[in-house]
Order: C-alpha cells, then structure tokens, then sequence
C-alpha cells in the first residue's frame, strides 16, 4: 500500500515537473512579426472569415428553405379551405335549386289540378 501511495505520489511531481518545463513560445508583438508572420496570419484570418461567411450563408439558405416550405404549406392549406368553401357554396346553391325546381314542379301540379277541377265544374 505504501508503495503504491509513494508511486502515484512520485508520477504526480514528475507530471507536474514535466507540465512547468514545456516551453510556451510568447506570442511575438505586431512590430516583432516578420512578413511571413504576418502573411500568416492574414491567411488564417482571410479563412475564419471566409469559414464564418460560409456558415452563415448556410444558415440563410436553411432559413430560406424553412420559410419557402412554411410558404407553399400555408398556400396549401389556403387553396385547400378555398376549395372546401366553393364545394360548400356550391351544394348549397344545389340544394336550393333543387328546392326551388321541386317548388316549380308542386305548384305546377296544383295549378294543373285546380284548372282540371275548374274544367270540370
């Protein structure tokens, strides 16, 4: 057990031993860069820029899409409660149609029998 102890203990410093020797290379001010530094890093940031302008014409055209979707869905549905309306308005101006010829045809009746009973009075 205290051998196992002493060995993580001794990984641990020598973890930390190698963490605090890497050398970290500081970051060279504007006026210290050389031209191919700063080629360099105009490249990097022409590609951030062009990668972000890619994104987000991405995103405007996901936003199209979805829009232009939510469009010719609500046209559907438009076009879908138009025609449900005219078939409504239309089996209601056959139904009084009809109504009006049966009318026509109970009058016309009637009027038929009571010149016949007139006849034969």
């Amino acid at each position: 057990m205290k051998k196992q102890i002493l060995s993580l203990a001794v990984v641990a410093l020598l973890a930390f031993a190698v963490q605090s020797c890497e050398k970290k290379e500081p970051k060279p001010a504007d006026d210290e860069l050389t031209l191919g530094n700063k080629v360099d890093t105009l490249t990097t940031d022409i590609e951030q820029a062009k990668d972000s302008a890619v994104i987000k014409a991405e995103n405007a055209a996901t936003n199209a899409k979805e829009a232009s979707e939510n469009a010719a869905q609500d046209v559907k549905d438009a076009t879908t409660k138009a025609a449900q309306d005219v078939k409504e308005a239309t089996k209601k101006a056959a139904d009084k149609a009809e109504a009006a010829a049966k009318a026509a045809k109970d009058g016309t009746v009637k009027t038929a029998k009571d010149v016949n009973d007139a006849l034969k009075k």
